[in-house]
């Protein structure tokens, strides 16, 4: 068994350690053969990683063990590795991992990283997203196949707002949709905007869609996460490996696949071939940048007001009791 490798990487040299340890046992895949999936596919990937600040999902001892955020560059990172310095919702600031070129992601997935997480803005700017996204999260006795036929309705919503949408598989029960918006606005105005897409999806699907953060009151639906819009609150990116049994992996798609195509279609081993065959479908990602005017007058209609926050976020202004319904004091 070969102690380490080292992989020429954009004229780098990345040393990738017990390259022959596994990470899927299940499906007999080792360390070198992720390092090597991450650079079968570095090009889309880097078009949604770079210059965005990423948290590290790191399984050091493969898919059956321990995973933990990396939210700080590790110490002894390469000189090649640049940051982007970011402010947490307590106030206090770090120095992301900032992907810019193939070895980056070749030397964090040597660290045995699966998921890169990217906030959504970028290094000249990173306190104003240029990227909206909605997590569309199967509930108990949901499935993938909810959660399509939801996304469906939410691109119709999109649509009637002026704004399009791009999906991609979670690499488990549940779809993405990233939009790219113009970074005019900060984080708690598009959390508001993707409560008021939210809010529009769920009256038009009321027995199928909840916008409910309390896990009691989501009924068997297909739950609309709008606190990823919150600061620090990151999604998989496009082309991540997942840490499930299969090592399966999120990846773009377009909207007539999206119908067809099952999350398990998706792994280490199979997604570069379908990258090869069919292109990237995120590759318009970038064409136009949208305005969220549309989905704010939306929030602002409908007289809801805000929504509670996730418990790691300090009290903000006007949201609502944070206490779970069964257990609020009655009057």
């Amino acid at each position: 068994m070969a102690q380490h490798i080292e992989l020429e990487v954009g004229g780098r040299a990345v040393r990738v350690s017990s390259p022959d340890k596994l990470y899927f046992p299940d499906r007999g895949i080792t360390k070198r053969q992720v390092v090597e999936y991450y650079l079968s596919v570095a090009d889309p990937l880097l078009k949604v990683l770079r210059d965005r600040p990423t948290t590290l999902k790191r399984y050091v001892d493969g898919v059956t063990g321990e995973a933990f955020y990396q939210k700080r560059v590790p110490k002894n990172a390469p000189e090649y590795v640049e940051t982007a310095r970011i402010t947490f919702p307590s106030g206090r600031t770090a120095d992301e991992v900032c992907p810019t070129e193939p070895a980056v992601v070749a030397w964090a997935a040597n660290l045995g990283t699966f998921d890169f997480h990217p906030w959504p803005v970028r290094r000249p700017d990173v306190d104003h997203p240029d990227e909206l996204r909605v997590d569309l999260d199967p509930q108990p006795g949901t499935d993938f196949r909810d959660a399509v036929r939801v996304a469906g309705v939410l691109r119709e919503v999109l649509d009637s707002a002026g704004l399009v949408g791009f999906p991609k598989t979670s690499g488990g029960r549940g779809v993405h949709v990233f939009v790219r918006i113009r970074p005019e606005w900060d984080f708690v105005q598009v959390r508001h905007a993707v409560i008021g897409l939210a809010r529009e999806v769920e009256r038009r699907m009321p027995t199928q869609v909840t916008t409910s953060w309390w896990k009691e009151e989501r009924g068997e639906k297909v739950f609309i996460d709008y606190n990823q819009a919150a600061r620090d609150r990151t999604i998989a990116s496009a082309w991540s490996v997942r840490g499930t049994p299969r090592a399966t992996v999120s990846t773009p798609v377009t909207w007539d696949d999206l119908a067809a195509v099952d999350p398990d279609d998706f792994d280490v081993l199979t997604a570069p071939q379908w990258l090869a065959e069919r292109g990237d479908a995120w590759a318009d990602l970038d064409a136009t940048a949208h305005g969220i005017e549309p989905l704010l007058e939306w929030y602002a209609r409908d007289g809801l007001g805000d929504l509670p926050y996730p418990p790691d976020h300090p009290k903000m202004p006007g949201e609502p009791s944070r206490v779970q319904p069964s257990k609020a004091r009655k009057p």
